[in-house]
């Protein structure tokens, strides 16, 4: 570390080399060495936190970096992340803290480089890597940087755009990228230009770089939009439709959309199905549960919002005994995408081909 000394406004900070940079830091395609400061009395989710590891995670010690790919997180690494919340059932729980000072000790809440004060986590899982707090990097004026310095700016109107395709589900785990990934790659195969999108949950780009994997032709999240997590932002809606109209300026045939967490918690998922002008753009949602209660219960919760369920899936239908339970008792089809992806697409062409809104946009969709 290095004091800055070239002039008044500067004295104040240092320059410091990283080890290793987080994913959630990727928009501002961040060097290793940065400038710091050393407190900041109001911190921001999304501000670049520049800190060291202090401790080792039997269960939860990898990074992934701006390349997608994967690193371990090593007792006195120094990792450069951003300040953000999260609220994981199966993960851990955090907050951004009231005050951030060197020699703080914040913690890692996920493998995207998100920090924060760990107030608890699931079982399953050892604590949080602890992490001290060298300062929050700044450009040369001191300025802490954020995130949402390069965001998409929220959008309010959507007007034209593809059909949407949404993937929601009963919370994490319970089979929503898989099911989106699939649908993805068949409608790919079949002729279609498919763009994927990641609109709620804590940032990482391992989903939407899954997406791209299976043939989508452009992905966005809302990473994107500068939120480190979509925990407290109360309504979705200006998110979603920036992270669409981004991928719509590749005029792709459909846009599938994968929602972190599950339909109740703490991402604010519901507030997605509040908005008149993204319900009337969706041409069908796909749920995925893991039983047959959490299925019933998707359906139900959506029932009561005046929306269908088009198809379900998750590990629910993992066996042919549960998609035959599912579409007799609650008369919603079932496909499964580990077993049979074809079908599940063919479900939802289906949806797209019988529906006059879709029509011109999906003319290439013929069964």
């Amino acid at each position: 570390m290095t004091k800055l000394t070239d002039n008044a406004a500067a004295a104040t900070l240092m320059v410091v080399e990283a080890d290793k940079i987080g994913s959630a830091a990727s928009l501002l395609n961040l060097p290793k060495t940065v400038a710091v400061v050393e407190t900041v009395e109001m911190p921001r989710a999304g501000d670049v936190v520049v800190v060291r590891a202090l401790t080792d995670s039997a269960t939860y010690n990898q990074l992934e970096l701006p390349t997608g790919r994967l690193t371990k997180v090593n007792p006195g690494d120094v990792l450069i992340g951003v300040l953000g919340r999260r609220r994981a059932l199966k993960g851990f729980v955090g907050d951004v803290p009231e005050k951030v000072e060197a020699g703080d000790h914040l913690h890692l809440l996920n493998m995207g480089g998100v920090i924060g004060c760990c107030t608890g986590h699931h079982s399953s899982l050892s604590d949080a890597i602890s992490l001290e707090v060298i300062g929050l990097a700044c450009d040369e004026e001191g300025r802490v940087l954020n995130i949402a310095d390069v965001a998409l700016p929220p959008l309010e109107k959507l007007g034209k755009t593809s059909p949407l395709v949404i993937v929601a589900g009963t919370c994490m785990n319970s089979g929503k990228t898989y099911a989106a990934t699939e649908l993805i790659k068949q409608a790919t195969r079949a002729g279609l230009k498919v763009a994927g999108a990641k609109l709620s949950g804590v940032a990482a780009l391992r989903d939407t770089l899954n997406m791209a994997d299976h043939g989508a032709v452009a992905t966005a999240s809302f990473l994107d939009c500068g939120l480190p997590s979509t925990v407290g932002i109360g309504n979705l809606a200006s998110i979603a439709k920036a992270v669409i109209a981004r991928l719509n300026e590749r005029a792709p045939d459909m846009i599938v959309i994968e929602l972190g967490d599950g339909i109740l918690g703490g991402y604010s998922v519901d507030s997605v199905f509040d908005d008149e002008e993204l319900r009337a753009a969706t041409a069908a949602i796909i749920f995925c549960a893991s039983d047959y209660v959490g299925a019933w219960g998707g359906i139900e919760l959506f029932r009561r919002r005046g929306i269908n369920v088009d198809v379900i899936a998750g590990s629910v239908t993992d066996s042919k005994m549960g998609e035959d339970y599912i579409e007799r008792e609650f008369h919603v089809p079932a496909g499964n995408a580990r077993r049979d992806g074809a079908r599940l697409f063919k479900i939802v062409q289906e949806k797209l081909n019988g529906s006059s809104k879709f029509q011109v946009s999906c003319s290439k969709l013929e069964l």
